[in-house]
């Protein structure tokens, strides 16, 4: 492959890992916020390592990592369970008290957090390896590209940690992509299980990409004004 056709390979492989994971980084942060600060780094340094060989493994064995469709079921209910658990957990006044407690328990489990950030990471992987491979064959152009999608997600989650402490309503909206993200990989999951394992393929569930990012997007936007108007800094 000449090396224009490969940056303009990588640059788009880019694009897409950043349009098809703004989700992710939503996630990321809210994985590591209850982590004590000192920690939050460390957990997203690991989980960039972590992800550059699991992303790398999937692209290696894309057609075997496509088949465990459990992984994406598995992620999906996780973060499903996030979402339903921020939403009934406390009361506002108790608000301060807990996340003290979470940050302790946190802290011991540290790498119940590092194991929890791959493997929804690689349920979220399974989406994106199948769109990457159609700009390109070469494993080092999309495994760049891919690369550097991952650098950028992780330092967006690092940022959107900071807002969230900023405003902490956004806490609340942060959840809610989190959620939506995971019925998206559910669903997906299950598509993947009713074709591959229960050859019933008109069982399956799709939820349209276009639709999916359009939602987020409007999450994030009318989200984002609701704690921006309701919040303070």
């Amino acid at each position: 492959m000449e090396f224009g056709s490969a940056l303009l390979a990588i640059l788009i492989i880019v694009a897409l890992e950043a349009v098809l994971s703004v989700d992710n980084a939503m996630v990321l942060a809210v994985m590591v916020r209850p982590l004590p600060e000192h920690l939050r780094s460390r957990a997203l340094l690991y989980g960039i390592i972590g992800a550059y060989v699991l992303r790398g493994l999937a692209l290696l064995f894309a057609t075997v990592i496509i088949q465990i469709w459990w992984i994406q079921l598995l992620g999906g209910v996780y973060l499903v369970y996030l979402a339903v658990n921020h939403l009934f957990r406390r009361k506002p006044e108790e608000a301060e008290e807990e996340k003290f407690r979470m940050q302790q328990a946190a802290a011991a489990s540290f790498w119940r957090v590092v194991a929890m950030i791959n493997l929804v990471d690689l349920a979220f992987a399974v989406d994106s390896v199948l769109v990457v491979i159609a700009f390109s064959r070469e494993f080092w152009v999309i495994f760049t590209g891919v690369a550097i999608g991952i650098l950028l997600i992780r330092l967006a989650a690092g940022i959107m940690v900071t807002i969230i402490e900023r405003y902490p309503r956004l806490e609340t909206v942060a959840y809610a992509v989190v959620g939506w993200a995971g019925i998206k990989l559910t669903l997906e999951g299950w598509a993947h299980g009713s074709e591959v394992w229960l050859h019933r393929p008109e069982l399956a569930l799709h939820l349209p990409q276009a639709f999916f990012l359009s939602v987020t997007l409007a999450i994030l936007v009318l989200g984002t004004l609701w704690a921006f108007r309701r919040s303070g800094p």
